[in-house]
């Protein structure tokens, strides 16, 4: 009998521990770049169109509706180092990342405190507090070189700096920083 009771405890145990990752139900994305020495990174989930449109997809945003820029648990920003946005500077920490469609179809990327949330709350919002919103950099949107299935974001080089670019379907979101 003890023998059936712990094996019991350790089964639930194991389950217990293994719950978040079952409940990932897409794949997971990573983007990494050293920055003199410094690392900056991405972590996402990985929403895939299945046949749908972007446009489809993101229809139900309506003018400042705000997405969390992959599924399921927040999309997760890190940097070892202050970044510098434009005019607006990201500290070194961590921050999840969302992106607002403003009214007049532009999007905003919008550095929040609070990371690790996940989806929506029980209104249906995405599950943000605008409260704890650090800065909002201005994306540039343009036609993806080619349509992908799957949200994919990357950290790359760029000129004076680095970009950070959103891709799904055939929309591409970027914003260069330094």
């Amino acid at each position: 009998m003890p023998r059936l009771a712990s094996g019991m405890i350790c089964l639930i145990l194991v389950s217990a521990l293994a719950a978040p990752a079952w409940a990932q139900r897409n794949p997971r994305g990573t983007a990494k770049l050293d920055l003199n020495g410094k690392v900056v990174a991405v972590e996402y989930g990985r929403p895939s169109l299945r046949g749908r449109t972007v446009q489809q997809m993101l229809s139900r945003l309506g003018a400042d509706g705000v997405w969390r820029l992959g599924a399921d648990q927040a999309t997760t920003f890190s940097t070892s180092q202050d970044l510098r946005f434009g005019g607006a500077v990201i500290s070194k920490g961590e921050y999840s990342l969302w992106a607002k469609k403003q009214a007049d179809g532009s999007w905003t990327l919008i550095f929040n405190k609070q990371h690790g949330q996940w989806g929506m709350n029980s209104d249906g919002l995405a599950d943000r507090d605008p409260n704890l919103d650090v800065v909002a950099v201005q994306l540039m949107e343009s036609k993806a070189p080619s349509a992908v299935g799957q949200v994919t974001i990357t950290l790359e080089k760029a000129e004076n700096g680095a970009a950070i670019s959103i891709v799904w379907g055939d929309m591409k979101l970027s914003a260069n920083f330094e």
